[in-house]
């Protein structure tokens, strides 16, 4: 069903190097090379054809001008069954033409019959959205373990390679955000969070940044340490002293001392100023993420106040 196939339809005429490789004919023998190892790599779909076929030959020009399309992302692999008729028993395939699409080495789905050429490019463009999701998914999950060991320019262009693939990645956009907080730039991390699409905006990364940010805001209007420590050291009940003491180590870097300041203040008055030392606490582990040393640390210590 290739061009120039004997007795199969497609267009006449030679074809490249690189064309041949998309779009290939397979025998038995040559199964497992062609489709399972290939699909390991590239979304394959095996067309199940035979001459004799009239639907075969209204679905093969125009799947094979589909696969071309997408510039070897898919790949076309044919097999006439009259020829090497064991595979289509194992998959058993009723009816010609079949379409089995395969991913990983394993059969994924597939159609049966002539379809048109937008019902082809609907199933392939769904099938390589699943891929590309899939990709994107390891691509975060190698961003945010960088990011965790302090490596905050490769993190960040892995983000940045996501966000060329998918600009409105939420997850990266708050992961580049999250680079440029730990480096300080929190004018460019409230630029890249802006970017958020609106119905992504409650998502607990995006959340995170601007909890940070607005961390970040207290921080730098929190002042000098000695100053609260002198405050809470005249009156240890002084409540509000202590939640700006938090504060102000929190933007030191300080933060297990941060924790520790808030978790004293709810064991002495939980309920002053509406919980507010509480709530100062949730916003750290908010800002800090759910791994952190010091929120894992902090929420361990919040419970056993708590239920205490």
């Amino acid at each position: 069903m290739t061009s120039g196939q004997q007795g199969g339809p497609g267009a006449a005429g030679m074809i490249g190097a690189a064309a041949a490789d998309i779009i290939k004919d397979t025998t038995t023998a040559n199964f497992a090379r062609d489709v399972i190892e290939a699909s390991k790599s590239a979304l394959v779909l095996v067309d199940f054809w035979a001459p004799w076929c009239g639907p075969c030959k209204q679905l093969t020009p125009l799947i094979e001008k589909v696969v071309r399309s997408y510039n070897g992302a898919v790949k076309l692999v044919k097999m006439n069954t009259d020829e090497h008729p064991s595979i289509a028993g194992q998959l058993r395939v009723q009816s010609l033409p079949t379409v089995y699409a395969f991913r990983d080495g394993k059969p994924l789905d597939g159609f049966m019959g002539a379809q048109p050429e937008s019902a082809i490019r609907q199933f392939i463009d769904r099938l390589v959205g699943e891929d590309k999701a899939a990709d994107l998914g390891e691509a975060l999950k190698a961003a945010t373990e960088v990011l965790l060991a302090g490596d905050l320019q490769q993190a960040a262009e892995i983000y940045a390679s996501i966000l060329q693939e998918d600009p409105q990645n939420a997850e990266a956009l708050a992961g580049l955000a999250q680079c440029y907080i730990k480096s300080d730039d929190f004018a460019r991390a409230e630029q890249t969070i802006g970017l958020v699409p609106p119905d992504k905006r409650k998502l607990a990364s995006v959340m995170s940044v601007h909890a940070a940010i607005e961390l970040a805001k207290q921080g730098a209007e929190a002042g000098d340490t000695a100053v609260h420590e002198a405050a809470i050291a005249a009156d240890p009940k002084n409540h509000q002293a202590r939640i700006d003491l938090s504060i102000a180590l929190a933007a030191r870097g300080k933060k297990l001392e941060a924790v520790d300041q808030l978790i004293e203040a709810i064991r002495l008055d939980r309920k002053w100023s509406d919980e507010a030392a509480r709530k100062q606490l949730v916003k750290f582990f908010e800002a800090w993420g759910f791994k952190d040393e010091a929120a894992v640390d902090g929420r361990r210590k919040l419970s056993s106040v708590l239920f205490s």
